[in-house]
């Protein structure tokens, strides 16, 4: 059986996703605000108040409790000479390959929440696609770019 990669994203991943999933909440939020403004204005079934607090509950409990867990739980990657394994997904578990080969660039990315903790995304572009890793320490996301970077072009040397 083929073994899964073995390094996992940093743990403070979890704070940003829990901070992103609460402000994805604030739609739920204003919907169940919605709900119940037009509930109080047209009269309509009080039963309406109780589905959308509900809703804004299960939704913020799903966004910043479960989902950053689960991901986190999931997300494993490794860098290797000719290839890059990507290991994702909360319900549906996705592996990728990405062969050296067809690495055409790398990035990293660092938004105001991610900076906040100390960590950057790397992202590596193909012909076809994009694809990132997530969430690193800003030092080892540095490095991983540079060494993927540097794995590329010896790649591309031996074609």
């Amino acid at each position: 059986m083929i073994t899964e990669p073995k390094k996992r994203i940093s743990i403070r991943a979890l704070s940003v996703w829990k901070i992103s999933g609460a402000i994805y909440s604030i739609y739920a939020l204003l919907l169940a605000a919605g709900a119940i403004v037009l509930t109080i204005l047209f009269d309509l079934p009080k039963w309406i108040i109780g589905a959308g607090i509900l809703f804004l509950g299960i939704n913020v409990y799903v966004l910043v409790f479960l989902l950053p867990k689960l991901k986190w739980k999931r997300w494993r990657y490794e860098v290797r000479e000719q290839e890059i394994e990507l290991q994702r997904g909360v319900l549906i578990k996705k592996r990728t390959l990405v062969p050296m080969i067809r690495v055409q660039h790398v990035d990293t990315k660092q938004g105001p929440i991610l900076r906040k903790y100390g960590l950057a995304s790397v992202t590596v572009s193909t012909a076809a696609t994009v694809h990132e890793i997530p969430a690193l320490n800003l030092e080892e996301a540095e490095e991983m770019r540079s060494y993927i970077s540097k794995l590329a072009r010896v790649a591309d040397e031996d074609v």
